[in-house]
């Protein structure tokens, strides 16, 4: 049996992870009957059908789904060994999948993103964000950027900042129902959240009690930004990440409220990789960059309260 060459793995890895030939040849420089010659050629050496093809959709056989981690995982090791030889001060090149939560790559990743470009013209970026929880390693991503406590994972993790929440609401609302003095008169306003549980206890310091407030909201949705939004437009009170309402409340779209007795929870932003990428050069000047950029984190302002 012939051995698989790197360029026809490559070529199966990156058609499963992009979910067609056309992806794929986007990714790799070629055309979409180059790359299902290449996969067609593996196929043939290794005797066996890695992919089901129809009209409609591509899907793994067994073998495939046999095949493809350990061919990630050789491919990774490839350009691991490759990077060494060539010198970790190699200009930063190729493809980088950087995997986001919503609020944290829409409001603060999105904006340095030019720069960093601009940096390193040589590497070509593939951003992904959704609120969901996620299986890190299923996701193919270099670096997965993620809020909040650790999951139990053997990827290497580097945090890259902190940040808090604020309640607030926009100074229309505010006009219309009045401002709330007491964690207890938000049983009497409009609150919005996110879906998941812990965004329904808002905790407050009472004296020297921390006290977790339960929330009734009158809309719930699986979108940050969607909360975001509906705060803007008024809707009602919400509680998001400094990281999404603090350019906003320096605008004066949103006020913060309950300052003087809000916990704002810090929750810290970890970069999440295998360990050994952090030799490969457009990894490691990626997370560079991030530390840099977010020593002093543009959401890490002093905030207006909302005087009586």
């Amino acid at each position: 049996m012939n051995t698989a060459t790197n360029m026809e793995m490559r070529a199966f890895v990156v058609v499963v992870e992009q979910g067609s030939f056309t992806g794929a040849a986007r990714i790799l420089g070629l055309t979409p009957s180059a790359v299902s010659k290449l996969v067609g050629r593996l196929e043939d050496q290794l005797g066996v059908r890695l992919l089901h093809r129809t009209t409609r959709r591509l899907s793994m056989t067994s073998e495939g789904e046999l095949y493809f981690p350990r061919a990630q995982e050789i491919l990774a090791a490839i350009e691991e060994v490759e990077a060494e030889v060539a010198g970790l001060h190699a200009e930063p090149r190729g493809h980088l999948h950087v995997s986001n939560s919503t609020g944290f790559g829409v409001h603060q990743i999105a904006p340095i993103l030019p720069e960093f470009l601009r940096l390193y013209p040589r590497i070509q970026l593939e951003l992904t964000a959704t609120d969901r929880v996620v299986d890190l390693v299923s996701e193919h991503a270099d670096v997965t950027l993620r809020a909040g406590t650790l999951p139990d994972t053997t990827l290497a993790a580097m945090r890259i900042a902190t940040y808090g929440r604020t309640i607030c609401a926009s100074p229309a609302y505010l006009e219309r129902h009045g401002v709330p003095r007491h964690p207890a008169d938000l049983a009497e306003h409009a609150c919005i959240v996110f879906t998941t549980p812990t965004a329904r206890v808002w905790p407050f310091q009472i004296e020297e009690d921390v006290v977790k407030a339960g929330i009734k909201p009158i809309m719930v949705t699986d979108s940050s930004d969607m909360v975001l939004r509906l705060g803007l437009e008024g809707a009602g009170i919400i509680r998001l990440g400094d990281i999404m309402v603090a350019d906003h409340i320096r605008k004066g779209q949103l006020v913060p409220l309950l300052t003087d007795c809000h916990q704002p929870q810090e929750v810290p932003i970890h970069a999440l990789y295998e360990a050994g990428r952090y030799r490969l050069p457009k990894v490691r000047v990626f997370l560079d960059f991030l530390i840099r950029r977010f020593s002093d984190p543009p959401w890490a302002v002093r905030m207006p309260g909302t005087g009586d």
